[in-house]
């Protein structure tokens, strides 16, 4: 799969992955009530960056519907956190859920090959789940570099290339999408395997971790919801997008019983050198 070719790193296919927030929410809650184990990612990341409470910046790259940047907010009080985003629509979703919290926060939408701050006036950057729709992400964290103060941490989170790929075992069992096990990782450009390697390039990295968060849907309905959002099958074209009619398929060749799949998750802490 080639950068024309996946979605996650076509900007077309990506300005409709991400026209409005109902995708990303339902593919969310689908992952959330299936979580059989591995810690809140938002939570790790404010842990990871525990050393910068009341930093007078934090800024939430790819911020998306705002989860990490509430959790930001109250745990490290930065006394300013911005929140950038391509998507107009996720960002309207984040500025509701920060609600009373929101007076501290901005948001912005922008391109995050370009962050719109000065040098060296950052002192917290995440960037979570979204450095694989970067086609060349060693520009982004290049350019988070660049904002970060001397001794400014970035804590950078992907997964793993592989993640989920029992559901791309699922349809293609199902005949729904034969070619699926073999077809290109939607996270490849940005992955557990090759995030050091990328960060090394610019930025020191001082902490490397990789959990493994298990999933067990229910059954092929609940499989259904989260397999709708994903953009990596090539379903016919009366399935796609439609949970009801996927699950309908799935049920016409499977046992409808519990489906199990994993992903590794990848937290990584770089400090800019300098500073006290």
């Amino acid at each position: 799969m080639t950068a024309s070719t996946n979605p996650f790193l076509d900007a077309t296919t990506q300005g409709e992955l991400y026209r409005d927030a109902s995708r990303l929410a339902t593919r969310t809650s689908a992952l959330h009530r299936a979580k059989t184990h591995g810690r809140a990612v938002a939570e790790v990341i404010a842990d990871l960056a525990g050393g910068h409470t009341r930093a007078p910046l934090a800024v939430d790259i790819g911020c998306g519907r705002g989860t990490s940047s509430r959790v930001l907010a109250k745990r490290l009080r930065p006394r300013r956190l911005i929140g950038v985003d391509a998507s107009t629509a996720l960002l309207a979703d984040a500025r509701a859920r920060l609600g009373a919290v929101a007076g501290a926060v901005s948001f912005v939408q922008v391109d995050f090959h370009h962050l719109p701050l000065p040098d060296g006036v950052c002192s917290v950057a995440v960037a979570a789940f979204c450095l694989y729709h970067a086609p060349h992400p060693e520009i982004v964290i290049a350019e988070i570099a660049r904002t970060l103060t001397p001794g400014g941490i970035a804590v950078l989170v992907t997964k793993s290339a592989d993640s989920y790929h029992e559901l791309d075992a699922l349809v293609a069992a199902a005949g729904l999408d034969p070619d699926a096990p073999h077809r290109e990782s939607l996270y490849a450009a940005a992955n557990s395997a090759n995030l050091a390697g990328l960060t090394e390039r610019v930025l020191p990295v001082e902490h490397l971790e990789h959990e493994e968060h298990g999933f067990t849907f229910t059954d092929l309905g609940h499989a259904a919801e989260y397999l709708a959002t994903s953009p990596k099958y090539h379903l016919p074209a009366g399935l796609r997008g439609d949970p009801d009619a996927i699950a309908a398929a799935l049920r016409a060749c499977l046992p409808d019983i519990p489906v199990s799949t994993t992903s590794v998750v990848t937290y990584l802490l770089a400090r800019k050198p300098g500073g006290a």
